[in-house]
């Protein structure tokens, strides 16, 4: 048995020692070092929550996106080039105002190409039923502190306001963005009555909404 193992490695290292002789032992060497496959570049690549409330802020986590590139909102159906929401990412993990409309969508990573949006990445966004909540004292003097919460979708132009009941949805009144901070203080208005205090959802496609009301009686 000895002398088999022997006589076989002794085969062996016959074979080296004529490979390496020839000067075919590095190049077989390399052969096997090339036949690895070439590593592909990182592609761009972006992820997000599937489904929200609409009109809320969507974080995104962006990955190798180049310069120039842009994230959009576009309904699933909608060309390259066509979209509801379009904003230009500073950092990795941008926020991006979604559409106050229920429904189906796409969130999209592009880049222009010869002037037209080229999509990199992709994946499905449904948005859902929006709401708020407001919080305030029922009665309030006039012309004093009124502390208020409001908590919605908390986009960048949502606003709180504190306007008469049969104001307009553009009316103009003692305001506070929830996006900034959910709680604020007002100043009543120097005029006693019955007020309403308003949560105003202003998301793309639904505009101005209004998704929460609370009486407030100014003394």
């Amino acid at each position: 048995m000895r002398t088999g193992k022997s006589a076989t490695s002794r085969g062996a290292l016959s074979r080296r020692a004529l490979l390496m002789a020839t000067g075919l032992w590095p190049v077989a060497a390399s052969a096997q070092k090339q036949q690895k496959p070439a590593s592909r570049p990182p592609q761009p690549s972006l992820s997000a929550a599937r489904s929200i409330m609409a009109g809320a802020p969507l974080s995104v986590f962006l990955s190798n996106a180049p310069k120039g590139a842009r994230l959009a909102i576009a309904r699933p159906d909608d060309p390259d080039d066509k979209a509801i929401v379009v904003f230009q990412p500073k950092n990795t993990v941008p926020a991006l105002q979604t559409p106050g409309a229920v429904g189906s969508y796409e969130l999209r990573l592009t880049v222009e190409k010869d002037g037209v949006p080229h999509i990199l990445a992709r994946q499905p966004l449904v948005t859902t039923e929006p709401s708020a909540t407001l919080a305030a004292p029922e009665r309030v003097g006039h012309s004093q502190a009124l502390p208020v919460r409001g908590i919605g979708p908390n986009g960048e132009h949502d606003r709180v306001m504190l306007v008469k009941p049969d104001a307009p949805l553009d009316a103009e009144g003692p305001r506070f963005f929830p996006a900034e901070n959910v709680e604020a203080t007002l100043d009543a208005p120097e005029q006693p009555g019955v007020y309403e205090l308003r949560y105003l959802m202003n998301a793309p496609v639904s505009g101005l909404t209004i998704l929460a009301r609370r009486p407030i009686r100014v003394e």
